[in-house]
């Protein structure tokens, strides 16, 4: 069977490229022309890889799909990484659907969940913790809604990703009024629309990333956010998986409530509390991705067998693990020092000789990407 997986640029594709290639199947990367060498294009697991026209590239990965299909005699699996290729085979389900075999949310659940006011009232609905939200009254002026706004507070746009913001960008965190009305100005005229306005949560982070089909919940795996980069709020540079059966329980709840299939990261914060509360769906490969390679879930086989209509593998839980990405976590390190969190810097440092700590992108056997990853780095210093 072939699997072709898009966006080999992303750290994402390389784990599910390597995992898919382990359980036999023939893989395919691609990738669009405006990213030059990307790293899953180094992989050993990529029996061939193809580069589409930035122009047009839409057509191209239609015309990709029937020619292989062609020379196998079937249509072969569509594993969509990035968020515009997912985009793509939501919007085009029945062109793509005659040149090969896919499971995608709807365009409907894509904006439902991309949309986070709108999924944070579907989690309220189900009696999924939220965090509280402030809006303007229909009369009400900025001046007096910004008065009367808690702070410190967040704010975000509905849907971050639509306007190209990196992780980092995606949201503010306001300490005074005058932050407050920056940024709700600023994403206002990214977006001209609202934006939305929450209370701050100051505990930890976690996440609980599903494969559903139809409704119901195939896979999950859940982790923590151990550290992140930037240190104000970005990505998570380090993580772990851990076992959370009532954020499992919350996101089977909005999963079957849509009648949700595909891949999805439910994320959530803990407030003074200790609570966990839902914040945002990233309906997509989520960035931390690698973990399900890490400790051995079978996320990538799984995926696959929904994509092609076979019989599902057998499932196998999560086993606890710690993963780190590089220089990231470095980054991480001296930021957290900086602030005079020496506890921090000294895990990240500690992380750095663990041999039980893996690696999200960096694997013996497997050289390449991470080497393709540094000549990335290196171009944009």
């Amino acid at each position: 069977m072939t699997v072709l997986v898009t966006d080999a640029h992303y750290r994402m594709s390389v784990a599910l490229i390597r995992d898919l290639a382990e359980g036999g199947a023939r893989v395919l990367a691609c990738e669009r022309s405006r990213f030059p060498d990307p790293p899953g294009f180094f992989s050993r697991g990529a029996v061939r890889c193809e580069t589409l026209p930035e122009d047009g590239w839409e057509a191209a990965l239609l015309a990709l799909c029937l020619r292989v299909a062609k020379e196998d005699g079937e249509k072969p699996v569509l594993l969509p990484v990035g968020a515009a290729t997912l985009a793509l085979l939501a919007r085009e389900r029945a062109r793509f659907s005659a040149a090969a075999r896919f499971a995608v949310p709807t365009p409907e659940q894509l904006d439902l969940f991309n949309d986070k006011a709108a999924a944070a009232r579907l989690a309220e609905s189900l009696g999924v913790p939220v965090p509280r939200g402030y809006e303007a009254a229909p009369d009400e002026t900025d001046a007096a809604f910004f008065a009367r706004v808690p702070l410190p507070c967040v704010v975000k746009p509905l849907c971050g990703e639509r306007f190209g913001l990196h992780a980092e960008q995606r949201y503010a965190i306001a300490r005074t009024k005058e932050e407050l009305e920056a940024a709700w100005r600023r994403f206002y005229a990214l977006a001209h629309e609202a934006p939305v306005v929450q209370e701050y949560l100051p505990g930890g982070g976690f996440g609980c990333s599903v494969l559903a089909e139809n409704g119901r919940v195939v896979c999950s795996i859940c982790h923590r956010r151990v550290r992140e980069y930037p240190v104000s709020g970005g990505p998570s540079s380090c993580c772990e998986s851990v076992q959370c059966p009532e954020l499992e329980e919350y996101a089977a709840r909005m999963v079957e409530k849509t009648d949700y299939t595909g891949l999805a990261m439910f994320e959530f914060k803990q407030d003074a509390a200790g609570q966990k509360r839902f914040l945002e769906v990233n309906p997509r490969v989520w960035g931390t991705y690698p973990l399900t390679r890490a400790s051995g879930s079978g996320f990538a086989s799984l995926w696959l067998a929904v994509s092609a209509g076979e019989p599902l593998p057998a499932y196998r839980a999560p086993r606890p693990v710690r993963m780190v990405y590089y220089p990231s976590d470095l980054a991480a390190a001296l930021g957290y020092l900086k602030r005079g969190n020496a506890r921090a810097f000294f895990g990240a440092i500690g992380d750095l000789f663990r041999p039980s700590v893996k690696n999200g992108l960096r694997e013996r056997g497997d050289p390449g990407p991470w080497r393709a990853y540094l000549r990335q780095l290196r171009r944009h210093v």
